[in-house]
């Protein structure tokens, strides 16, 4: 039986989100009160019965391994396949790859061992509650070289200037890929082919010097390849900048993105952590705003997102703001379009006011 093997690529993920990328990579930022970005694109592959999961990383992954550790918390901690993060090891001195062609090149084993016929690639930037099933067996049916999974864009934002767009006829199949930033078929980053096709094309651009496995390994073959498209449908986002950060996690505190998101068939996974409830003591005001576990609130909160173990003190007041794990704002601080890392301690009766175009940002473990 057919069967699909992943791969998370964060080689072209670099800091594209400033200060909360200074001391990890993008794909294990936090994101909406208990999750990482990564978390989405790992928990759509899992429930797409993916058994096999290589992540290539090149910076900054320590944060990353902490998060993943053996995999259990996505059902990947098996004796048979499960999850592989691989950090560059670059030791065959006769290799000439460059660029993400070096994690394709110097890992074939993971390819060559593994018992999936075919591979899906992706990244971490892209926001979904999906499963894969479906169009893969789209590519199998139509005897594709490529799928690619795209989504329509109503309306586009800046974020959405990085993203390519991919044009199709009307069965489907791809003609062009381009950044034509007019066409609001946005590729997600996205796609499948079988191993046999991935390691003949991984050959091929290192063969030609090239660097980049999608631009130069597909992107430059959409005419002799058979590169059809899948359009998904559903809740989408794209966190490619501190802007569309700050505004996705936003978005969530209205019932229909939440519910958008979350509330399916399949939920999203993460590593459990053990905390009590939140504590809210008299006094406290907390409206439309999202808050994990394991926080005390002694204060006011409006519309904003509150991770694990945020404590809030008598007389602080936060709107419209992300504050990350193990913050504390103390008596009398406001705080207003912030984003607070890990571990920042507010002192009492300070004020930070940021922008929702461009909010405030404090980097992680700041005292202030």
């Amino acid at each position: 039986m057919d069967s699909l093997m992943g791969v998370i690529n964060l080689d072209h993920e670099y800091d594209f989100l400033n200060e909360l990328t200074y001391f990890r990579c993008g794909a294990a930022v936090p994101f909406a009160g208990r999750y990482r970005l990564i978390d989405f694109t790992l928990s759509n592959m899992v429930k797409s019965n993916i058994q096999e999961v290589a992540i290539f990383t090149r910076n900054k992954y320590r944060s990353l391994m902490d998060h993943l550790g053996t995999g259990a918390s996505w059902e990947l901690d098996r004796r048979h396949g499960g999850l592989f993060v691989l950090p560059p090891d670059w030791n065959d001195p006769t290799d000439i790859s460059k660029g993400d062609l070096r994690h394709f090149h110097n890992n074939r084993d993971f390819f060559n061992r593994g018992k999936a016929d075919y591979v899906l690639i992706s990244g971490s930037q892209f926001i979904s509650n999906n499963e894969y099933q479906e169009a893969f067996q789209q590519h199998l049916e139509i005897e594709a070289d490529i799928t690619l999974i795209t989504t329509e864009i109503d309306s586009l934002q800046k974020e959405h200037e990085s993203c390519l767009r991919v044009e199709a006829n009307a069965d489907g199949q791809v003609t062009d890929i381009t950044n034509d930033k007019h066409n609001h078929h946005v590729f997600t980053g996205i796609y499948i082919l079988s191993k046999e096709l991935l390691l003949n094309l991984v050959d091929e651009c290192i063969a030609h010097h090239h660097g980049h496995f999608f631009f130069h390994g597909i992107k430059e073959n959409v005419n002799r390849l058979k590169v059809q498209c899948f359009e998904h449908k559903g809740y989408t986002a794209f966190v490619n900048s501190v802007e569309s950060y700050y505004r996705h996690n936003m978005n969530l505190l209205y019932e229909e993105n939440c519910k958008a998101l979350f509330n399916q068939d399949h939920r999203i996974r993460t590593k459990v952590s053990n905390e009590p409830p939140t504590k809210f003591r008299e006094q406290t005001m907390v409206t439309q705003s999202l808050l994990a576990n394991g926080c005390v609130i002694d204060g006011n909160v409006e519309h904003s997102v509150l991770f694990r173990g945020v404590h809030v003190q008598k007389g602080a007041t936060i709107k419209n703001s992300v504050i990350m794990q193990r913050c504390t704002i103390e008596s009398g601080a406001y705080l207003e379009n912030v984003i607070l890392d890990k571990d920042v301690h507010i002192t009492a009766g300070q004020t930070f006011i940021g922008a929702k175009e461009m909010p405030y940002v404090i980097a992680k473990r700041k005292t202030i």
